[in-house]
């Protein structure tokens, strides 16, 4: 099935969560919080990143969409000497970190300092002398002063719980381009989780299913369309479906919300609580595609979909009807569906 125009309307996924996901409204404990405030200069900082001890969590924030004026910008404000907004880092038992809050500014800093962008004097408002320059090709006193300047990091340290972690990043999530909660989720987890995802949405029965509502026009595409995460919507979708499909009421009751059955779900995948082996996901990754087989045999188009009375238009994918109508229709196949 190839793409249409229709699919790709902005109303392609329901971003309002009707689920009604209930809080358990436990309170933190203070004392289990462990935030301390680092200071590392960026040259530090590039050569965490080369040796992979920070992590910029690939695909995360919409993939890096920042403009070419964008990373100047932000570029000159660090020549001219003026502080950047403080970073929230996350760290792991290994002393390693992942990128939190800061993602786009680290990604630039990172970029320019292995000359992998170009200042141009139509985004410079004071350094137009510097058109044309790479890192490499500055000044060595004014590559120094770069490389020499600092940022302010607050690190949440391993101890801090994985729910109380999540929150924290929720609450502190408030400037630029707010994170949706998977996003969050995904600067929280680690590759295997994030592959695992990515491979379930990148199947053809869920883009079939979805009616490749997670698609977008791209010129820089031989087929002129590429993948859209919608912020990172279609692997929230995926990762609720595996999630409920270990749920029980009483497994919910011994969490403080569903995000954080979630993040716990996800920690599992990650290999940091015990029970996750490769034939377990590739169990789950067989399930995940029958739900998607089934739901485009039996619902065809309106898969997903919440139906208004009288109404022919097809509406939004609506989180809630994907998690009912998946779960019920994975344990069948199609000959029990529509048996010959």
């Amino acid at each position: 099935m190839e793409p249409d125009e229709y699919n790709f309307e902005r109303n392609g996924f329901e971003d309002e969560d009707v689920s009604g996901e209930p809080s358990m409204g436990q309170p933190w404990n203070p004392a289990k919080i462990r935030i301390t405030t680092k200071n590392f200069t960026l040259r530090e900082v590039v050569e965490q990143i080369d040796y992979n001890e920070i992590d910029l969590a690939p695909e995360f924030q919409r993939e890096f969409v920042w403009k070419r004026r964008q990373k100047t910008r932000l570029i000159e404000s660090i020549l001219l000497g003026i502080p950047l907004p403080a970073f929230y880092f996350n760290q792991e038992e290994d002393g390693s970190y992942q990128v939190v809050d800061g993602v786009q500014r680290l990604s630039t800093i990172h970029m320019f300092m292995r000359d992998l962008h170009v200042l141009e004097s139509i985004d410079l408002e004071y350094l137009v002398d510097l058109n044309g320059l790479t890192f490499s090709e500055l000044d060595v006193g004014i590559a120094r002063r770069f490389r020499s300047a600092q940022i302010v990091v607050h690190v949440i340290e391993p101890q801090t719980p994985e729910d109380i972690k999540y929150d924290i990043f929720n609450r502190v999530n408030t400037m630029g381009s707010p994170l949706s909660a998977q996003e969050i989720r995904h600067a929280m987890s680690r590759a295997p989780s994030r592959a695992f995802l990515k491979s379930l949405t990148d199947l053809d029965s869920f883009n079939q299913a979805t009616l490749f509502a997670f698609w977008k026009r791209s010129p820089d595409m031989p087929d002129g369309w590429a993948p859209d995460t919608q912020r990172m919507m279609n692997r929230e979708l995926a990762l609720r479906f595996c999630a409920f499909s270990y749920y029980s009421q009483d497994l919910y009751r011994s969490y403080r919300s569903m995000d954080t059955y979630l993040v716990d779900y996800l920690r599992w995948v990650d290999g940091r609580t015990p029970g996750c082996s490769s034939e377990e996901l590739e169990r789950m990754r067989g399930f995940f595609h029958s739900a998607m087989m089934n739901a485009h045999l039996v619902l065809g188009d309106y898969a997903f979909r919440r139906l208004s009375t009288g109404s022919k238009r097809r509406g939004p994918i609506n989180r809630a009807v994907f998690e009912a109508q998946a779960l019920a229709l994975a344990p069948f196949s199609q000959g029990e569906l529509y048996p010959k």
